[in-house]
């Protein structure tokens, strides 16, 4: 992107996980990882979670084509709370009208359902255990691994969401360690790519408690993958039912895993708020 004309955006949150997004559709060019950095920086730029570039689809029967970058520059390859905001930017657009229409994400293929006042369900596809899938270094699948980290072994589960995480189960989610050993786990050599870390507290069967240390992102107020992830290892481990209100420290989400073969659903809500215009000049 060329200096000189401003760069238009709106500002979004989905249970606090919040967000930049631009519209890049007509082959308007991808923002560069430093362009990415500059707008997500929080003292100087607009500050986000994570950049959602809204692109023209390429997936037959889409509406439109979203892609993902962390405030450091880095692409991501899912995000839950962010694809709920896309489709709210694109039905307010007018871009999707109805309450049913598909969305083409960096992971697949996303059936959106508008439920109104705000509030969206996707299916986020199946989970995948194989370590292959995150990837995770380890001699064979298993409902549990275990790694030293910041000092102690920590257990957890392992799969991918369209972008990889491990679920470490806790007491207290509000008394874990997120700081240490979220990039303590991240980091190793086990996880090549890295993995976005959460800490799970079940409450019931049907209620967790839950905080996320994000690649590329640190701890974020929210993470539907994330979310998705958990309820997915939970249900796995026995922990959990299928039907789960995911508590986060910006808001709760819901997550259903109706079978082992059927896709992960989750519904929560979107806010936008603020449209602004950034200053290209001030990137170097």
């Amino acid at each position: 992107m060329s200096a000189g004309k401003p760069l238009r955006f709106s500002k979004m949150h989905g249970a606090g996980n919040d967000f930049v997004v631009l519209d890049l559709r007509g082959g308007r060019p991808l923002p560069s990882p430093a362009l990415a950095r500059a707008l997500g920086d929080r003292h100087t730029g607009v500050g986000f979670d994570q950049l959602l570039t809204i692109e023209d689809p390429v997936a037959a029967g889409c509406v439109a084509r979203y892609r993902i970058l962390n405030a450091d520059g880095s692409a991501a390859g899912q995000c839950g709370n962010g694809a709920r905001c896309v489709a709210a930017w694109l039905q307010r657009d007018g871009a999707a009208p109805g309450g049913h229409f598909r969305l083409d994400s960096p992971a697949g293929v996303i059936d959106v359902q508008a439920l109104g006042q705000g509030r969206y369900s996707l299916a986020m596809g199946l989970p995948k255990f194989a370590p292959a899938a995150l990837p995770l270094h380890a001699p064979a699948e298993a409902v549990a691994y275990e790694l030293p980290a910041g000092g102690q072994r920590l257990r957890f589960g392992a799969v991918s969401m369209g972008n990889p995480h491990a679920v470490v189960e806790v007491p207290d989610a509000a008394a874990a360690d997120v700081a240490t050993l979220g990039p303590a786990l991240q980091a190793r050599p086990e996880f090549p790519e890295g993995v976005n870390v959460g800490f799970a507290q079940v409450l019931a069967s049907d209620r967790i408690a839950l905080r996320v240390f994000e690649r590329g992102a640190g701890e974020t107020l929210a993470c539907g993958s994330g979310a998705c992830a958990a309820v997915a290892v939970l249900v796995r481990q026995g922990r959990v039912g299928r039907h789960v209100f995911v508590a986060l420290p910006g808001g709760t989400l819901e997550i259903t895993w109706p079978a082992d073969d059927a896709p992960i659903v989750m519904a929560g809500p979107t806010a936008f708020v603020f449209e602004g215009e950034f200053p290209l000049e001030q990137v170097e």
